[in-house]
This record gives structure tokens, C-alpha cells and sequence, in this order.
């Protein structure tokens, strides 16, 4: 066996915290404090002229207002700071023309998060099997549920150890995302089959090999209308529902500019934990599924889509209006909720993690090309699931997405030679965006 060396791996692992009532209104001050930080430092950002801009001078002035402001003392001096270097990179993102320009941080639509920017002050120990104890600042020692192995104690080295932490608040609760470090072996390259993915609503991952990995959730109920909550069960649907309605109502009763009232907040919040439940199944699903892939296979290969235009609404406008207007938005909505482009992700730090590879390919004409035969016939695609080759010297037939997954294999084992140079164009990236080793 011979020697491939050593590589870091930096990933995060996140945990459910278990926070009393007073140590969660603790929590939520800092979060409040440090999106009213950013929001003042923006204002003094875009108000200074451009030659007297500098960090130095910020820094100074985040100093000056947690001397100053009581409310804003409750946010640790590394969270200010981590405040002011996450607001430097959005300019610097900005610059290169990988992101729009920073703006202000809206109250009810902004995530509520607290960074925890040195690993030594967490102090984290294990309790028991199921739960360990973690400091944070200003708040004390809090558990959270210890699911994952973490380089701590003993077990905690120069390579190996928790770099830091952010505090992240969802419709379940406050969680809390470790930065892992650690030094791992490199992984010996997989020889595994090669496999050719497709990604769709009904069948939500067709593989080549005829391997479909699918979540038991059909894309549509009964009636035919699109499903809004594949993830939750009856019941919780019901429920949703009915929440739904309840909010619609209390709206009605609110004056314009007026604000919302605590009730109606408070079913906002429900709605927002059975989302977030939702979210959590969708999650869970997608990483064992695209573990068992990465583990499986050796190549794997996937289309190159652009799935921000594929969602956009068919509204049209006054003078244009756009048709079926209400069967893309169902589409749009499933589309959103099967999350692609999180698969592919997922699929590409675990296939080189295990040694394998992910390879993408451009998607015009996979789901209406013939698998068999290569050729592009007319009305070959009957429907959402059903493929029926209309050229007489093939007439092969097979589920569309089966299909398709085969051609997204054959275009790589190709080196895409086939393809036009209208359909290469599309993995071209803009002028305007720099490589990835220039950036």
C-alpha cells in the first residue's frame, strides 16, 4: 500500500443547544446587538467619504459605541469583531463581483446568528452518551446534544481541535455550528463504477444504473395540485394550514404601517417551526443519500443546471400575461423544495472525501435525446415520467428521467464532443467573474 500523505479538513458540525428560558433571552439580546452593530456600521460606512474609509477607523468606532451604548455591551468583544471582519469580507466579495454590495439587516427577515470567533473560549466537555456542555460568552455553560465525535480533551491537538462556533436561531430553536479542523490521511482514489445523475420532482435523484434514490414523498397529492409540504405528514399539513388561515386573518386587522401584534407573531413562529421541521427531514434525507453515492461510486457526474432561472415566475406583466401561470408556481415550488443545487453540493465534498470524483455536464436536450438510439425525435417525451423513442429503427421506451440519467453518463464518457456550441456556452462563466485560484 503505498503512502499518500496528509491533508486539513475544515467542516462544520452543528448541534441543538438546550437553553433555559433566561439563558435563550440572553442569546437573543447578542443576536439583536450584533445585527444593530452591522447596521450602524454600514451607516457610518456609506456616510464617511471613500478616502477616510478604513478599518482601522471602524474598529475604532465599534469600540467607541460598546462604551457608549449599554445594549450593545451585551455582544463579547470577539463578536463585535467577528461583526466587522464578516462585514469587510461582504464588501470584498462585492469587489471581485462574486455578490451584491452589503445593505442593511431587516429585523423579522434576517437570521439570527452570534459568532464565537476563538475555539478556547468554549470549553467544551462531554456529559454523558447523548449530551455535552459548551461555554458561551456572557451567557455561561450551556448543553447541547452531542451527536458526532468532536476533537476535544484528549483528543484535541495542534491538527486536530474546534476552531471556533457560531450561535444560529431557526423555527426550532438556537443551535450551535462548531468549526472542525482536523488531519485526515488522503483518501486512496475509488474504484468504482461510473454513474450518471438526474435530478427531478417526481423522482427526485434517477440514477443511470437504474439505482433511483427516491424519499417516499410524492411531488403532488391527490387532487393533482402541487404538494406545498411534501416533508410533513397529514396531520402536520392540516395544522399548517390551519395556522396559515389563522395569520391571514390577524392580518386583515392591522392598519398599514401598524405593527404586528403578538398573537399574530405567534403563529408566525408555529409556521415557522413546521417549516423548519420540514427543512430538517429534507436535510437528513439528502445526506444519507448522497453518502451512500459517494461510498457506491467512483465517478459521479451530474447536470450542469441553472436553477435560478428555471424557478422564475411566470407572472409576466400587464400588458404581457404570462399562462399557466398557476402550474409553474407549483413547479417552482417543488423545484425549491427538492433543492438541487444543496444534492450537488453535498455530492461534491463527499465524493473527494472518499477518493471518487463529480463531474458536470450541460443539460440542454437530456431529458429529450434517446438514451439508445442518440437521436432527437418529436414527441418521443409522452410525459413527466414516460419516454417512448418515436424514430422507427429504435422505439425504445423507459421511465424519461432513467433516460435522461443515461445521457448525462454517455455526454461524459464522450468528453462532450457532441454536444453544439450553443449547449457547451452555458458552462462558460462570466466576464465579469474571476477563476477560482485568482480569487
Amino acid at each position: 500500500m503505498r503512502e499518500l500523505g496528509w491533508e486539513k479538513r475544515q467542516f462544520g458540525h452543528r448541534a441543538r443547544l438546550a437553553l433555559t428560558p433566561a439563558q435563550a433571552r440572553l442569546i437573543d439580546d447578542q443576536a439583536h446587538a450584533a445585527r444593530t452593530m452591522w447596521n450602524c456600521l454600514h451607516d457610518w460606512w456609506t456616510m464617511l467619504p471613500k478616502d477616510k474609509r478604513a478599518r482601522a477607523a471602524a474598529d475604532a468606532a465599534i469600540r467607541q459605541a460598546r462604551k457608549e451604548i449599554d445594549w450593545l455591551r451585551v455582544l463579547p468583544a470577539q463578536a463585535a469583531q467577528a461583526v466587522l471582519k464578516t462585514y469587510f469580507q461582504a464588501w470584498r466579495n462585492c469587489w471581485d463581483h462574486r455578490a451584491d454590495a452589503p445593505n442593511f439587516k431587516a429585523r423579522l427577515r434576517t437570521v439570527m446568528s452570534v459568532d464565537i470567533p476563538q475555539g478556547r473560549d468554549l470549553q467544551i466537555t462531554r456529559v454523558h452518551r447523548r449530551w455535552g456542555m459548551v461555554n458561551i460568552p456572557k451567557v455561561g455553560r450551556v448543553r447541547f446534544r452531542w451527536t458526532k465525535v468532536l476533537p476535544v480533551g484528549k483528543l484535541a491537538n495542534r491538527e486536530n481541535r474546534i476552531t471556533g462556533a457560531r450561535l444560529v436561531k431557526d423555527g426550532l430553536g438556537w443551535h450551535i455550528a462548531f468549526r472542525v479542523q482536523t488531519l485526515e490521511s488522503k483518501p486512496e482514489p475509488h474504484t468504482g463504477p461510473e454513474i450518471g445523475i438526474d435530478a427531478g420532482v417526481n423522482l427526485p435523484l434517477a440514477l443511470s444504473d437504474g439505482n433511483h434514490q427516491d424519499h417516499g414523498r410524492g411531488a403532488r397529492l391527490p387532487d393533482g395540485t402541487a404538494d406545498r409540504d411534501k416533508w410533513l405528514n397529514p396531520d402536520e399539513k392540516a395544522k399548517l394550514l390551519r395556522l396559515e388561515q389563522r395569520a391571514a386573518h390577524r392580518k386583515s386587522f392591522r392598519k398599514p404601517k401598524e405593527r404586528s401584534s403578538h398573537r399574530l407573531n405567534r403563529t408566525y413562529d408555529q409556521i415557522k417551526q413546521l417549516r423548519a421541521k420540514a427543512t430538517r427531514r429534507a436535510v437528513d434525507w439528502q445526506h444519507k443519500t448522497t453518502t451512500g453515492i459517494a461510498q457506491q461510486y467512483g465517478t459521479v457526474v451530474a447536470e450542469q443546471l441553472n436553477i435560478e432561472n428555471m424557478v422564475k415566475s411566470a407572472k409576466g406583466t400587464i400588458e404581457e400575461p404570462g399562462t399557466n401561470v398557476a402550474q409553474k408556481s407549483g413547479l417552482n415550488r417543488s423545484i425549491s423544495q427538492e433543492a438541487w443545487g444543496r444534492t450537488v453540493t453535498m455530492l461534491t465534498y463527499k465524493t473527494a472525501r472518499h477518493g471518487g470524483t463529480l463531474h458536470r455536464v450541460p443539460a440542454p436536450n437530456t431529458s429529450l435525446r434517446c438514451s439508445a438510439c442518440g437521436f432527437l425525435t418529436p414527441g418521443s417525451r409522452e410525459g413527466q415520467a414516460t419516454f417512448v423513442c418515436k424514430n422507427p429503427d429504435c422505439g425504445w421506451s423507459g421511465n424519461a428521467d432513467w433516460n435522461a440519467a443515461r445521457n448525462i453518463l454517455h455526454l461524459y464518457r464522450i468528453g462532450l464532443v457532441a454536444i453544439p456550441a450553443a449547449g457547451r456556452a452555458v458552462v462558460r462563466r462570466t466576464r465579469s467573474a474571476k477563476p477560482a485560484t485568482a480569487r
